[in-house]
């Protein structure tokens, strides 16, 4: 049962990894226009650009990780 529900949160295409990361962006764009309103100027900006770089960094993470778990199916063998 618990099975079930855990391959559900499972990102297993790259469809539904550019679906995540997506959100992700459009959380952060959300996110940083909140801190350019409330911290307007230069502090502000670096909130933004920290915000969306994150997002940057969490897709690029996840869209490797896609790949390697592909290689690991292939050929189990290989470890890196």
């Amino acid at each position: 049962m618990f099975g079930k529900i855990r391959r559900l949160f499972v990102i297993k295409t790259p469809f539904e990894a550019y679906l995540i990361i997506y959100a992700l962006a459009l959380g952060a764009v959300e996110r940083g226009s909140i801190y350019l309103t409330k911290y307007p100027g230069f502090g502000g900006k670096l909130l933004f650009l920290a915000c969306t770089c994150a997002v940057f960094m969490a897709g690029g993470k996840i869209l490797d990780c896609l790949k390697h778990e592909k290689r690991l199916q292939e050929n189990p063998e290989t470890v890196f």
